[in-house]
């Protein structure tokens, strides 16, 4: 049996810092991956799907370059194997950067292989016993494998293997109209495919307000994907083309590819959770208290596999968390956690703190503000004026509640919000602030003076 200080079960985002602050601290450490270091991250989420993020807006400008006076000759053409090659090397160069980076911590030990707990401080790898006082599920997220009817007989990608397609498909179909299914729709889209989107629901990317989901509808809709809302059950079958889904209503829809982003299931169900005693809800997520400790004392689980939050930076802050209260000598909670995130389709959207919809449902007096992003300075004169800008406050506390940035550079600018309500401080401050012009930032002041009691 090998003995450390701590062991780091997954390096994703959050577990290799932690490890790396304790070993830099003299402590003995082992980080056991099962496949990539990095995590999502790195593998499969950001980094390559930005990078295709950032290839199919390319594409999208070079189409309109006419409008701004640059005259291109011929179509618009797209070299997948370039595309794709590209978002790879992306991921190559992060994992070998990690990879440099963890090999030179001394008293760090990296080991590649399925690891299983035995009980609260022994731990299986490859044949091998492993023992300490303290250790650290950091295991992430898969995408989800729906129980579809004729699923499982046909060919269908998922977010994760979509990522080595080295073709644009002749029509897309993608199942799940919220964030990782629109990113990839619109994406494709302007790679060239024709693209359609099904959501079981009644609307797109419904865990937003209703005029954000709609507004989002209406940019989807605009990069020419068809939408079916409503779909209710659907099944799959093999038809000459590729692949037919036949909705609950009888329409049936053909296709080349099928893309399946219904959402993501905690890598919890073989890690030897039961043997050690370690509590899951029903869906796999692994319980925490607010130091992101477990039910079993030694026992810590960060970042996606702990159900608070599906985000690098989420994960990145639970790091920060526990570091700065086993460490630093702190008392940080999960609790003190504002929620920001981002929608990655083109205007993006940048999300902060509730929605309107929960705000109106706490029963607490609030105020509403709302700008279309035609009537900001920095839109216009880009040209691009889809979405708007949506801000909620509390009319007795005077603290922002929560912002929806539709819109160009929407990902960059909820930052001023999310930096507000993280200092606690009255939207009657930020009012006064003098922002930078000509920036989408900018208009924050004038949507909080055009806050109204609803």
């Amino acid at each position: 049996m090998r003995r450390f200080d701590a062991i780091f079960i997954g390096a994703g985002q959050a577990g290799p810092f932690l490890a790396a602050r304790m070993a830099e601290l003299g402590r003995k450490v082992a980080l056991i991956e099962r496949k990539f270091l990095g995590g999502t991250c790195v593998n499969a989420g950001c980094m390559p799907t930005k990078t295709l993020v950032a290839s199919a807006r390319a594409a999208a400008v070079a189409r309109k370059a006419a409008a701004y006076g640059v005259l291109l000759g011929g179509d618009i053409r797209i070299d997948m194997k370039v595309v794709q090659a590209r978002a790879q090397k992306v991921t190559l160069d992060a994992r070998e950067g990690l990879r440099t980076w963890l090999a030179g911590l001394e008293g760090m030990t990296v080991l590649y292989g399925h690891a299983r707990l035995r009980d609260p401080t022994t731990v299986e790898v490859g044949g091998e016993i492993l023992s300490a006082p303290q250790i650290f599920l950091n295991v992430g997220a898969r995408p989800t494998k729906p129980d579809f009817p004729g699923l499982s007989d046909i060919p269908y990608l998922t977010s994760t293997s979509i990522l080595q397609l080295d073709v644009v498909p002749r029509h897309l179909i993608v199942i799940g109209g919220s964030y990782i299914g629109l990113e990839f729709a619109q994406m494709y889209r302007r790679f060239g495919a024709e693209v359609t989107v099904i959501e079981r629901g009644a609307r797109l990317a419904s865990r937003e307000d209703e005029d954000v989901s709609e507004a989002i509808r209406q940019i989807i809709v605009s990069d020419g994907i068809a939408v079916h809302t409503d779909a209710g059950s659907f099944s799959f079958a093999k038809v000459p083309e590729g692949v037919s889904v036949k909705l609950a209503d009888g329409t049936s829809i053909s296709g080349s590819h099928v893309l399946v982003a219904v959402g993501r299931t905690p890598n919890t169900d073989d890690l030897g959770l039961e043997a050690a005693g370690v509590a899951v809800d029903k869906r796999g997520y692994i319980g925490v208290n607010d130091r992101l400790e477990t039910n079993v004392p030694g026992i810590w689980a960060l970042g996606d596999c702990n159900g608070h939050g599906a985000f690098t930076h989420t994960s990145y802050n639970d790091f920060e968390i526990v570091a700065a209260n086993l460490l630093d000598g702190e008392a940080r909670r999960l609790a003190d956690r504002i929620p920001g995130y981002a929608l990655y389709i083109d205007p993006p959207l940048g999300r902060a703190g509730i929605t309107e919809r929960e705000a109106r449902a706490s029963g607490r007096p609030i105020m509403v503000s709302t700008r279309p992003m035609s009537r900001v300075g920095r839109a216009v004169e880009k040209g691009e004026t889809a979405g708007f800008m949506k801000l909620i406050a509390d009319a007795e506390t005077q603290k922002i509640l929560g912002a929806s940035l539709l819109g160009i550079e929407g990902d960059e600018a909820v930052h001023g919000i999310l930096d507000a309500m993280h200092a606690g401080t009255t939207f009657t401050v930020q009012k006064w602030a003098v922002p930078i012009h000509p920036t989408v930032s900018e208009l924050l002041p004038t949507l909080i003076g055009e806050l109204k009691r609803v």
